[in-house]
């Protein structure tokens, strides 16, 4: 036995409160109108067996393939996000960047020149019901590419104006709103050929004047910057990484801004997937480091360098982090296995110890890193476990009073079901050694772990199987009874609500 963990209900400082939508998910532009994403891994390469073939950016298109848009009334599909409780959605994505709102139907489904993809009323009108269905808040980026204007021209509102006005009048406004994805690559997230840092932070500017003076009511998001969580890991780099930080960093999209935003929004990876590791292999994790200290660390890491940027630029507002995962370029080959449920709700946990806010997993439904299978929408172990994390933990958080080490990762909540006590999750991350932990009094059990090993795609709870059942009716969530001292094994997730 490794260690001994205490849990107490008396006497914790509570650090805060976060936001009951923390658990909020991308619905890919892309997906909406249909196009570009990222290849499914086979069923070999997600079991970790034989040899993945590193493939660069510069053969990028072999790894992507052409999907029609997704159907966002598929009963399973609302059923399953209905029952996360109120969430933020977002559509976005760099296909966003260079979509036009053909809502009149006069492209007939032809992008206009300077444009990459058409987005019609119907199917716009379709995520506004989805919003609604599942009671979600919705937050977008608009357009910003050369079919709007060219890169020494301001940006234009015509187009943002359709969308804007057409979810109004439908009874579902946008909340929020972020004027670019991944701004920080310019052109390459899809913005006029030959476009500025400084071009940027003008454009940012006439966006948000734009939205404060007509759509006062919604939040201003931003800089929408990415490159943040992978930074954990790359001591050895770090010369490269002052280098790259300075020409491409986050304070390149808010320096000399003139216009306040309402909350401070970032894109968190651990890393770059298999997909497109090539030339990158300093920010690519091998599988067996995924639940190692240092991996673990990235989130909060990104997050603690976040918030001090935040307090820099924006000071009070919330901290956002609009797309989240195990790796960019559609996850790694285990990101749909129980392997991945270590760095997601370690992300929940030491997030909401260090800032209020909302994380947006990318995606709910699509690539390997979605909760949800692209096409039967299946829940992977990802699901379960946030479904959990929404049922046990409540908002307010408390210092556990354990310091984060291998094999204790303790994070502390209120009960989520209003009831005097509190929610624990210990995650015991060793591959080695079990962790025993003393209750002070009667409580319930709920353990995590893989079916046949850390890299299955199928979970257990405390033991059962997590599959859907007959008329996709979700599987007993229940947790177990229990007392005095507990030993929980390598290489498993648990709450105890106590």
């Amino acid at each position: 036995m490794a260690q001994t963990i205490h849990l107490r209900t008396e006497n914790l400082q509570k650090l805060r409160s976060v936001d009951p939508r923390l658990v909020s998910y991308n619905i890919e532009m892309t997906e909406v109108t249909g196009g570009t994403f990222w290849k499914a891994y086979t069923p070999e390469e997600i079991a970790g067996r034989g040899t993945f073939p590193m493939v660069g950016f510069s053969k990028k298109g072999s790894l992507m393939q052409v999907y029609p848009p997704i159907d966002l009334t598929q009963p399973r599909l609302r059923k399953l996000a209905k029952a996360l409780g109120p969430v933020w959605v977002r559509v976005s994505g760099t296909w966003s960047t260079k979509t036009y709102y053909d809502f009149d139907g006069a492209a007939k489904g032809v992008a206009p020149e300077g444009f990459q993809n058409v987005l019609t009323r119907e199917q716009w009108l379709g995520v506004l019901d989805f919003v609604k269905a599942v009671g979600g808040r919705l937050l977008v980026s608009v357009a910003n590419c050369e079919g709007i204007h060219a890169a020494h021209e301001p940006w234009q509102p015509a187009q943002a104006k359709l969308l804007f006005d057409l979810s109004r009048e439908y009874g579902v406004p946008i909340d929020a709103a972020e004027f670019m994805n991944e701004p920080n690559l310019l052109s390459g997230s899809g913005a006029p050929k030959g476009y500025t840092f400084k071009d940027y932070i003008r454009d940012q500017d006439v966006f948000n004047k734009w939205l404060h003076e007509n759509y006062p009511e919604t939040l201003a998001v931003g800089p929408c910057s990415v490159g943040g969580g992978q930074m954990g890991k790359m001591k050895l780099e770090e010369g490269l990484l002052k280098i790259v930080s300075k020409l491409v960093g986050t304070e390149k999209l808010l320096k000399g801004a003139k216009e306040k935003m309402d909350v401070f929004s970032y894109h968190y990876y651990n890393g770059v997937s298999e997909r497109i590791a090539a030339g990158m292999s300093f920010v690519h994790w091998p599988a067996e480091k995924a639940h190692s200290e240092a991996y673990l660390d990235a989130a909060a890491y990104c997050a603690r360098a976040a918030a001090k940027l935040r307090d820099q630029y924006m000071p009070g507002a919330q901290l956002w982090v609009t797309e989240s995962g195990d790796a960019g370029g559609g996850g790694d080959t285990w990101a749909s296995t129980y392997l991945d449920v270590f760095r997601t709700l370690n992300e929940l946990g030491s997030f909401a110890a260090i800032s209020d806010g909302v994380i947006f997993h990318n995606t709910l439904a699509s690539s390997d890193y979605g909760w949800l299978k692209h096409g039967t929408f299946e829940p992977r172990p990802n699901y379960f476990a946030v479904l959990l994390w929404n049922t046990l933990m409540g908002t307010e958080v408390y210092d556990s009073g354990e310091p984060i080490r291998e094999g204790a990762h303790v994070y502390c909540h209120s009960r989520r079901d209003g009831q005097k006590g509190l929610a624990y999750l210990i995650i015991n991350n060793s591959a080695t050694e079990s962790t025993a932990v003393e209750l002070p009094r009667e409580a319930v059990r709920y353990t995590l772990a893989g079916r046949d090993g850390v890299r299955s795609p199928v979970m257990t709870l405390n033991g059962r199987e997590l599959f859907l059942g007959a008329n996709d009716e979700l599987p007993d969530l229940s947790g177990e009874t229990v007392s005095g001292r507990l030993v929980l094994a390598p290489q498993t997730c648990t709450f105890i609500v106590v």
